[in-house]
């Protein structure tokens, strides 16, 4: 298994940087299926479906975590029997991680599907885009088994070191993507509809793709009849570190639909604005969202193996790595930010103007956004899963009530939108940092001594094994 990296020994930054750049490409190849959708909407449908497009962001953002979430927490169980070098545990978690994912994804989809209307109505989606949102939502809503698939068997995988891998299947997806968008939408004319068919078909490749790679290359998840049999305590700690997770995001998500309702309020113009800066402030989210993957499974690992100080070590590189990029985005998007918006729309000169000075407004809280990230994955990797719930509530809060208190403000107006998203990322960072700090995540992992462990906590055992889980 060459593609596997133990990262208990070496040097934290290579580990970390190595680890990162496969991710870094591979996040920005997925953020593709969302460029490339908006624009091939924005320049062969128009601004109107651009905008319907973009309105749902934030309502599918919140189903595809409520899977993703579990994902996270199945590689954060793997990463630390791995740096503990617990093989047997590894596979016993990889077995039952199928029956959580598949189960809560089944559920997920289901409740998207059905409730697409209400919840659009609820955002106050203007009547001129509604049919477009709603058949847009349900479209790739049926795609969130393949999703979780994928991101389950990327959480292992990058769990156990191998960050390559997905990247490989994820290119390939991103590029079918491309195609798919451009055939069903520019030849054949199938507008919104066209759009979210390429994408769920793309999600199914990558999916279909990495799960038969591990099954066939990766000695531990050739499993026997007897360890893929239900263990009931392994998935309820699946859950107890995926769901904390998944409800984290959930909770940014409904943030995200209440701030997405204040901007409906505004026309569709600033609706148009404000996908356009969506699209492109989750391009730069990528360096933040791959550097806290990799110190998820750094800290993970190391954990695992009992070793804080390495981890504290890890996190301080982290933070200079996430600060150095954080500087270098201002002066891109003061110069380079108009040029980056009018790839996504031509036809309307006001939502360049609005887009245009509310990029260069939030590049400045950059660092704040990376803040979030970085603390973020090394908690997770440790398994605190109550700082995820304390992350979701603190961002909510500042989401919602910043949202609020500036578009009320009648001098600011639609500038508020941005003033509250570059706010909550200063805010929650803070937050984040300080739970650091507090180093409650220290004594977190699950591989910890027994008698170390909550009086409560569940002795596990593998079939045809003694070892404790």
């Amino acid at each position: 298994m060459s593609q596997t990296t133990n990262m208990t020994t070496g040097s934290p930054a290579r580990h970390i940087l190595k680890f990162a750049l496969p991710l870094l490409i591979g996040n920005i190849f997925q953020q593709l299926y969302n460029m490339v959708d908006s624009m091939v909407v924005g320049n062969f449908v128009g601004s109107n479906a651009l905008a319907a497009v973009g309105t749902c962001g934030s309502t599918n953002f919140l189903f595809f975590s409520l899977s993703s979430g579990l994902a996270i927490g199945i590689g954060v169980i793997v990463s630390q029997y791995y740096g503990a070098n617990d093989e047997e545990n590894v596979r016993a978690t990889i077995a039952n991680s199928f029956y959580v994912l598949i189960t809560a994804s089944l559920v997920v989809s289901l409740i998207g599907f059905t409730a697409a209307p209400s919840i659009l109505r609820l955002l106050k989606v203007p009547q001129s885009i509604l049919g477009y949102s709603i058949l847009y939502m349900r479209t790739t809503c049926m795609g969130i088994i393949g999703i979780a698939t994928y991101n389950g068997v990327s959480a292992i995988l990058r769990a156990l070191g191998d960050s390559r891998t997905p990247l490989y299947f994820l290119i390939l997806s991103s590029l079918v993507n491309v195609v798919l968008d451009l055939t069903f939408v520019a030849a054949f004319g199938m507008g919104v509809f066209g759009v979210a068919l390429a994408t769920i078909l793309s999600q199914y490749i990558s999916a279909i793709s990495c799960l038969i790679y591990a099954f066939l290359k990766v000695p531990y998840f050739k499993l026997t009849r007897e360890e893929l049999k239900p263990h009931g305590v392994i998935i309820a700690r699946s859950f107890r570190l995926g769901v904390p997770i998944a409800l984290q995001s959930s909770m940014i998500a409904v943030s995200c639909m209440v701030l997405q309702g204040v901007v409906n309020g505004f026309g569709e113009t600033v609706m148009a604005a404000y996908t356009v800066i969506a699209r492109i402030e989750q391009l730069v989210q990528q360096p933040y969202s791959s550097l806290a993957s990799a110190v998820t499974t750094y800290s993970g690992q190391n954990i695992g193996a009992g070793n804080v100080e390495r981890v504290r070590k890890g996190f301080r590189q982290s933070v200079m790595m996430a600060a150095i990029f954080s500087m270098a985005m201002i002066p891109v998007m003061y110069l380079g930010g108009e040029s980056l918006i009018r790839l996504f729309v031509k036809d309307n000169p006001e939502t360049v103007r609005i887009a245009t000075r509310a990029l260069r407004m939030t590049s400045l809280c950059y660092f704040g956004l990376g803040m979030i990230y970085v603390p973020r994955g090394l908690m997770n990797g440790c398994g605190d899963a109550a700082f995820s719930m304390i992350n979701g509530i603190s961002e909510v809060i500042c989401r919602v009530a910043f949202a609020h208190v500036f578009t009320g403000i009648p001098v600011i107006g639609y500038w508020g939108v941005w003033l509250t998203t570059g706010a909550t990322w200063v805010m929650t960072g803070a937050v984040c940092l300080i739970r650091y700090f507090q180093g409650a995540w220290k004594n977190k992992a699950i591989t910890r001594p027994f008698s170390q462990n909550a009086q409560n906590e569940p002795r596990i055992y593998c079939a045809k094994s003694t070892k404790m889980i």
